[in-house]
Order: C-alpha cells, then structure tokens, then sequence
C-alpha cells in the first residue's frame, strides 16, 4: 500500500487525476472505477480541464460506479448519476453507453445487482477511484459489511445518511437505500485509489491502516489488494502514525 500525504486537497487532487491521465495515455481503452462524493470532485474537475487543454480522449473508456441510491429516477438532482454527468460525463468525449450506474428505479433490486455485477466481471477496473466515510465505509459498504460481498442492496447506516444530507433539502429527503458495488467486487480492480482529506475521516483512516482488518472497518480490506495507492492531506493524515 502507497500512502501520500500531501499539504491541501488541491494537492492531493492533482496527483489523483495524474495517476488516472497516466494509465488513459497508456492504455486509451482503461476502465475506469469511479466514486461520487465532495472529495473527488475536484479530480473530476481537473480531468475535465486536461480534456479541454490537452485532448486526452475517453472515447474507448469504460466507466462504471460504485453505487446508486435506490428510490431516486436518475434525472434527479441528487443520483450519482446527475452527478456524474454534470461533473465529469457531459464535459468528456466518453460514450454515454460506455456509462454504468446502478438503476435506483429497477423494480428488481436483486437481478440489478446480479446483472452490475456482471459488468464488472466483464470490465475489471484498471483503477477503482475510492472515498471514505467517517464509519470506515467504501462504496456504501456499511461496518459489518462482509468482505465477499459483490453488488447488492444495503441499508444505509444513520451516519452515512447525516454525512449525506448536505446534499439534500432535509434528512427525511436522504433515502435509506442504495446499490452497492460490494468489498469483493471493489477489490476485483487491478489498481485501487483511494483519496480523503479533512480532519473528518482521520479516525477512519487511521481505523484502516492501523487497526485490525475487519468489517467492522470495511476500508481494511483494502489491506489485502496487492495494488492500493492511498492519497491523503495533512488533516486526514493527522491520526495516522508512519506515511511514505
């Protein structure tokens, strides 16, 4: 595990979306894992401003998500799929059939998973772009989470919600379901990058580097990947005892 720490989350920002340029410039037809959330914005922001600049092509790239809220169309302002079209998707040259994202419509929660999990099976990331919640989540793996869990309907801890509600008018708003991308789904990537920064998730980050590989920290898992780059700013990094 690589583990950076850098000044500000403009910095770390930087690096990620170099990382992600770097592996487009040597294979143009990548897959890439993607995250929603307030952290990678700003990568996202950065890959658009390369795209704008300097041409990097997302035309043979396969994009897929970690996750989607269930019960939310998604035209709506809040799925992760307006999301992904207003930050990064319609400001790109990548083919929208070329964008996978759950279906929090599906009126079959369970085929959604299995058939998503397909996808991955048929399009493991060469990078799988992570968060982390304050509970130790990824995806929206909630603590208890089992490690051989693939894609599949969760219900969503009432941190996550509080964590989220920002989003929304008020936090009866934040829906209490989601698909999920699962641990052993998300370690099936060939390269894992996962980004945090604010003294919010020290604790977790802390939780995932240094104490026990367990669900109680689905984040620990991450442990056990032979490939995971770890960027980090210096408020997420406060807890932590030894970086390289």
């Amino acid at each position: 595990m690589n583990i950076h720490i850098h000044p500000t989350h403009e910095a770390l920002s930087r690096h990620a979306a170099k990382l992600i340029i770097d592996i487009l410039t040597q294979n143009p037809s990548a897959v890439l894992g993607l995250a929603t959330g307030g952290t990678p914005k700003r990568t996202y922001e950065l890959l658009v401003e390369d795209h704008r600049k300097n041409g990097t092509s997302y035309q043979s790239v396969t994009a897929y998500n970690l996750d989607e809220y269930l019960g939310i169309p998604a035209e709506h302002e809040t799925s992760y799929k307006t999301y992904m079209k207003r930050t990064l998707f319609d400001h790109i040259d990548i083919e929208p059939s070329q964008c996978f994202i759950p279906d929090g419509m599906t009126d079959d929660a369970d085929r959604e998973c299995l058939d998503y999990e397909d996808i991955i099976d048929t399009n493991p990331a060469d990078i799988q772009i992570l968060g982390i919640g304050r509970n130790g989540h990824i995806g929206f793996n909630e603590p208890a989470t089992s490690f051989d869990s693939l894609t599949h309907r969760i219900m969503l801890d009432e941190k996550t919600r509080h964590d989220n509600a920002r989003y929304f008018s008020t936090l009866s708003d934040v829906p209490k379901e989601a698909i999920t991308m699962g641990i052993k789904s998300i370690m099936k990537a060939k390269h894992i990058l996962l980004i945090a920064s604010g003294k919010a998730k020290a604790a977790a980050i802390k939780a995932m580097l240094e104490g026990p590989v367990t669900p109680a920290c689905p984040a620990s898992a991450l442990r056990n990947h032979d490939h995971v780059t770890v960027l980090l700013d210096e408020e997420a990094a406060n807890h932590i005892k030894e970086a390289t």
